[in-house]
């Protein structure tokens, strides 16, 4: 047995992952007023203009935002479609009140929402709805990136994102540090007006594409930032370890880079002060924001990526309770 086997910490990610697939446990938090209140910390709420409004505090607080219309794995055209509609709307709506100029406030797409795992033309239909986003995006004068999901799907998505960067070169991409494939993804992805999102990865990965141990995710993630940040793209280093933040700036300043050149990234609801204290320095700091419905999965993520995050949500629950 591996000594990762032993390790409560790899048994409460496992469970809490399998959890995020079950749909009674779903019914439940759905239903408890307790738990729908905690989860306010970390989506914005249902709604395009609760989405809007947190993304107008964060700007008024000196952070910038990226905004995910939560679903994914979609089967259905129709939902695929209306995922795609939803973001459009969230972008006119951005866009009137002033929030997309200079990419002030981006959006954020799971593929998968937009109809990948559709069959054979599931490519082709994700493909086609992005770029509606993304044309729409163009005109509102901000941005878009593409979020990263399991490795079955990373040439995929790259495959789409060379696609869009044809037309919109600024489209972002997400790499994953717990993949043994992702350093070379950086240094294929490290140029001129390139931006990458540097994150460690969510998903359960099997043994023969990932790396299982912590210590050995987080050395990836160094490695990572040393060839981005070397490069001439855009880095958008997306952690919340606060070690790897500080490695991150040492390694930005040997570089010559000022703050315009890369940004930090981090969770709505994760570390709120260390995202204030960043951007009071002068650090760019963009805050992923997740909103809609489909809140369940994203949470159980959130609750298996850090403990910390469980012990919140249950603190909460049972002082509200």
């Amino acid at each position: 047995m591996d000594a990762a086997d032993l390790d409560p910490s790899v048994w409460m990610k496992q469970g809490l992952l399998l959890l995020s697939r079950n749909t009674a446990l779903r019914d439940v938090l759905e239903k408890a007023p307790v738990s729908r209140s905690v989860v306010k910390r970390f989506v914005a709420g249902d709604s395009t203009q609760q989405a809007v409004t947190v993304g107008g505090e964060l700007e008024d607080s000196g952070r910038l935002a990226t905004i995910d219309f939560l679903g994914e794995d979609t089967l259905d055209p129709t939902q695929a479609t209306y995922t795609k509609d939803a973001y459009v709307d969230l972008l006119t709506a951005l866009s009137d009140v002033g929030l997309t100029q200079g990419g002030k406030v981006e959006v954020s797409l799971k593929l998968s929402a937009l109809g990948q795992a559709l069959g054979a033309d599931g490519e082709k239909i994700a493909l086609e709805n992005a770029r509606t986003i993304c044309q729409v995006a163009a005109n509102a004068g901000t941005t878009v990136t593409l979020d990263m999901e399991d490795h079955t799907t990373t040439d995929s998505t790259l495959g789409i994102l060379r696609e869009l960067r044809q037309d919109w070169p600024w489209v972002g991409a997400v790499l994953q540090s717990y993949l043994y494939r992702t350093e070379q993804d950086c240094r294929d992805l490290a140029h001129e007006g390139s931006r990458v999102r540097l994150c460690k990865g969510t998903y359960k990965e099997p043994e023969s594409v990932a790396y299982q141990d912590k210590a050995e995710v987080d050395k990836s993630y160094v490695r990572c930032l040393k060839i981005l940040l070397a490069g001439r793209g855009y880095p958008m280093i997306a952690t919340h370890d606060p070690r790897l933040v500080e490695i991150a700036g040492v390694l930005a300043a040997a570089n010559g880079r000022g703050p315009e050149s890369f940004e930090y990234q981090m969770l709505l609801g994760i570390r709120p002060d260390e995202q204030r204290r960043l951007a009071a320095q002068g650090d760019q700091v963009r805050v992923y924001v997740p909103y809609g419905d489909e809140w369940y999965g994203y949470l159980m993520r959130r609750m298996a990526e850090r403990p910390a995050n469980l012990l919140f949500f249950l603190r909460s629950v049972a002082t509200k309770g």
